[in-house]
C-alpha cells in the first residue's frame, strides 16, 4: 500500500555507491533486466533495484503517483487501472519484470507517444544516489514545483550513466472513455499522407501504425468524437490488443531473425527506401527495421531524414554517433554528475 516503507532499500543502495566509490569499482545498474539488449554491454558489479520497490503516494485527484524505482511497471500500471488512470506515454513493456526505473532510464514510449509525449515529458521529480554519493531529491510532484525540474527528466533516456534512481513522481492522466480500433488497406504512400493530412484535422487518433499493407489506427476519446471519426473514416474493426502486442514487440514482424533497428525520425516523414523490412509506428515518426544491412547504410538514410537510428542487438555501437561538440557535452555532463564514471560506463558510448 501507498506509504509503508518495508520495501525501502535507499540506504542499501547508497551504501553499496559508497563502497563503490571508495574501491573505484563501477556498478552495472539492473531492475528487471528487461532493456539488456539495449545499450553496449558494461562491466562492473551487479547493482540490483528490485528490492528498493512500492508506491510510496498515489492521490488519484491529484493525477500524480510517486514510486521506488525497482517497482515493477506492471504493479504500477494495475494500480493506475483500478483507479481508471494511466502513464499517458504508454511506455512499452510485457511480463518481462520491467521496473519503473528502468522505464525511466530508457526513455522509451509506445504507440500514443506522437499525440501524448514522451516518458520525460511526464516525469515530475526524481530521487537520485549521485556520483558524490548524495542521496538527492530533484523536482517535486507538482508541475508548479520547478526547482530541479529538468535534471529529473534529464535522467530520462540517460540509461543509468547519470547516477541511481531510487524514487520517481509522474504526471498521470484519465483513461479514454472511448476507445476503438480501424484497419484500411492502403499503400504506405497512401498512409503517410493521410496522417499528414490528418494531422490537421480534429480527429482523435491516439495510435497510428502501417506494415506495409494496412494502415491501422487506434481512436480514442469521447464515444461521439470516436464514432464521428470512425464513421468518416471507415475501416474493419481491429482487435485491441494489436497495440500492447506491437508495443512488448510480439507481433510476427519482430520474430525475424535479422538485427532490430528503431528510427527515430521528424514527424510527416514520407516513404523511405530501406534495406530490409520495415514497420511503421508513431505515424511515421518511428520505423521499425528488421535488416541485415550494415550500420552506416542504415545510419546515413535515417541522419538524411533529419533522425537517428538506434540497433537493439547489443551492437558494439548500438546507438548512433555523437558529433564531437554533442560528445564533449556529454562527457562534461557525466563528470559533473558521476566524476569517477562508476555508473554504468560504457552503456550508451565508450567515451561515457
Amino acid at each position: 500500500m501507498p506509504g509503508q516503507h518495508s520495501n525501502d532499500a535507499g540506504a542499501a543502495l547508497l551504501q553499496q555507491v559508497e563502497h563503490a566509490l571508495r574501491s573505484h569499482v563501477p556498478l552495472r545498474i539492473q531492475g528487471g533486466n528487461s532493456k539488456a539488449h539495449l545499450g553496449r554491454d558494461v562491466s562492473g558489479q551487479l547493482l540490483d533495484t528490485r528490492a528498493h520497490r512500492g508506491i510510496v503516494t498515489y492521490d488519484p485527484t491529484e493525477l500524480v503517483i510517486t514510486a521506488r524505482a525497482g517497482t515493477p511497471l506492471a504493479e504500477l500500471n494495475a494500480t493506475l487501472d483500478a483507479a481508471g488512470q494511466m502513464l499517458p506515454c504508454e511506455p512499452p513493456h510485457s511480463d518481462d519484470g520491467a521496473t519503473l526505473g528502468g522505464m525511466v532510464a530508457a526513455g522509451l514510449s509506445g504507440p500514443r507517444r506522437p499525440w501524448a509525449g514522451s516518458v520525460r515529458d511526464y516525469v515530475l521529480g526524481t530521487r537520485v544516489i549521485t556520483g558524490h554519493g548524495k542521496h538527492l531529491r530533484f523536482g517535486g510532484e507538482v508541475m508548479k514545483n520547478v526547482a530541479g525540474y529538468d535534471l529529473s527528466r534529464l535522467m530520462a533516456g540517460s540509461f543509468g550513466c547519470l547516477g541511481l534512481l531510487t524514487e520517481v513522481s509522474l504526471k498521470v492522466l484519465p483513461k479514454p472513455r472511448h476507445s476503438l480500433s480501424i484497419t484500411l488497406e492502403m499503400s504506405t504512400e497512401q498512409a503517410l499522407l493521410k496522417l499528414a493530412q490528418w494531422g490537421q484535422q480534429p480527429i482523435p487518433i491516439s495510435a497510428a501504425s502501417h506494415d506495409g499493407q494496412r494502415l491501422n489506427l487506434r481512436l480514442e476519446g469521447g464515444e461521439g468524437s470516436v464514432t464521428a471519426a470512425h464513421d468518416r473514416l471507415g475501416g474493419e474493426l481491429l482487435d485491441a490488443g494489436y497495440w500492447s502486442e506491437l508495443n512488448a514487440q510480439r507481433l510476427a514482424f519482430f520474430a525475424d531473425d535479422r538485427p532490430l533497428w528503431r528510427l527515430s525520425l521528424p514527424t510527416h516523414t514520407g516513404p523511405l527506401s530501406l534495406p530490409g523490412e520495415q514497420l511503421i509506428d508513431w505515424g511515421g515518426a518511428q520505423r521499425w527495421l528488421k535488416s541485415s544491412a550494415n550500420a552506416e547504410t542504415i545510419r546515413a538514410i535515417a541522419s538524411q531524414a533529419g533522425g537517428h537510428a538506434t540497433c537493439h542487438a547489443n551492437a558494439e555501437q548500438p546507438f548512433q554517433p555523437l558529433a564531437a561538440p554533442l560528445l564533449r557535452y556529454q562527457q562534461s555532463l557525466k563528470s559533473q554528475l558521476d566524476p569517477q564514471g562508476i555508473f554504468n560506463p560504457g552503456r550508451m558510448y565508450a567515451e561515457i
